[in-house]
């Protein structure tokens, strides 16, 4: 929202999002608290997740990923309690890849993306509802490039990660709250 720009009036307000109206500008704008996703790596694999989404009425393969609905919690934690909770691999190293934005032309949600080395075996089990598959970077970048993975999040980070397969995350696991907000044209 611009400088002096007002708010518009709220036309829903639910457990998760709400939507805002912007007279004279005739805009709906759906505001978010952010996501966080990482690229879960098993030394050269990638940690994939395939889950129904209601949204698109199809399974998606998407890189483990969730809601930033922990109040305080820094995006590098998100990320690896998300990796966590789909795939059962703990994370042990974790830095951060990017940050994009899902759809902004009506929607405020921030996507801060990591990549993440895991332990070879699963702690626990995967959630629900999720089937967790392992592949080599390589593979899933083909897989992006032909569209097996059609998840926007998903795409950019795995792409960011396959530039550099040999990329190992460094010592700093808590990158604290991730990474900042655009500003000024810079992250």
């Amino acid at each position: 929202m611009g400088e002096g720009e007002p708010r518009g009036r709220t036309v829903f307000s639910g457990q998760l999002l709400s939507v805002e109206v912007r007279a004279g500008r005739r805009r709906e704008i759906v505001h978010h608290p952010g996501s966080c996703a990482a690229v879960a790596m098993v030394g050269g694999d990638v940690l994939l997740v395939r889950q129904f989404r209601d949204a698109v009425g199809e399974s998606l393969l998407e890189i483990p990923a969730g809601t930033r609905d922990v109040e305080g919690e820094p995006t590098s934690e998100c990320a690896a309690r998300e990796v966590l909770e789909e795939t059962g691999h703990r994370v042990t190293e974790i830095e951060p890849l990017a940050s994009v934005y899902m759809s902004p032309g009506f929607l405020d949600e921030r996507v801060d993306l990591f990549i993440a080395q895991v332990e070879a075996t699963a702690t626990g089990p995967p959630e629900q509802e999720i089937e967790v598959l392992r592949m080599p970077i390589g593979d899933a970048t083909a897989a992006v490039r032909d569209g097996r993975i059609r998840d926007a999040k998903s795409a950019v980070a795995i792409l960011l990660a396959g530039l550099e397969p040999s990329r190992s995350p460094g010592p700093d696991l808590d990158a604290s709250s991730g990474p900042a907000a655009p500003s000024s044209g810079t992250l």
